[in-house]
């Protein structure tokens, strides 16, 4: 026996002509809202807030941000404007620091860095200190040479 998947889940129903009831909320809303005002405040004050109402009304109705609803990212932007914007690092209670590597404890002279999740960091740190150890070493006999080649020249 076959069973019939509901297929465009996501698509609204075409309820008011081409519009959803969402859409149609909302632009209802909004020329109810801008009819209202016209007719409550001063005209030459209306003439300033009902394009702001109608534009916004239109904006929730029709616009997609990221191809998401106007209402989402208007969400979004209210949420930050009116949340705190300051980060504070706090320690976990509870987490303890690792032990360094056992050949670290024998040996004092030997440094081995701890491995993190991040390998490549890792692996570019490693490098990058071997590449110095060889620059520091390449110095030092430069200068040893050249300090031979002065004693012997004396």
């Amino acid at each position: 026996m076959r069973f019939q998947v509901p297929q465009y889940i996501e698509v609204e129903d075409k309820i008011f002509g081409p519009l959803t009831i969402k859409q149609f909320i909302y632009v209802a809303g909004g020329a109810g809202l801008a009819y209202v005002v016209w007719k409550a405040v001063p005209k030459f004050i209306a003439l300033i807030i009902v394009p702001v109402i109608i534009a916004l009304a239109v904006a929730l109705a029709f616009l997609k941000v990221n191809n998401r609803s106007f209402v989402f990212y208007l969400e979004s932007m209210v949420r930050y404007v009116f949340s705190g914007k300051l980060y504070v690092w706090r320690k976990i209670p509870g987490k303890k620091k690792k032990l360094p590597p056992a050949g670290a404890q024998k040996n004092p002279n030997l440094y081995v860095p701890s491995l993190s999740e991040n390998k490549l960091k890792d692996l570019a740190w490693s490098l990058d200190v071997k590449e110095r150890m060889r620059e520091v070493e390449e110095k030092r006999r430069v200068q040893v040479e050249k300090g031979i080649k002065k004693e012997g020249e004396q």
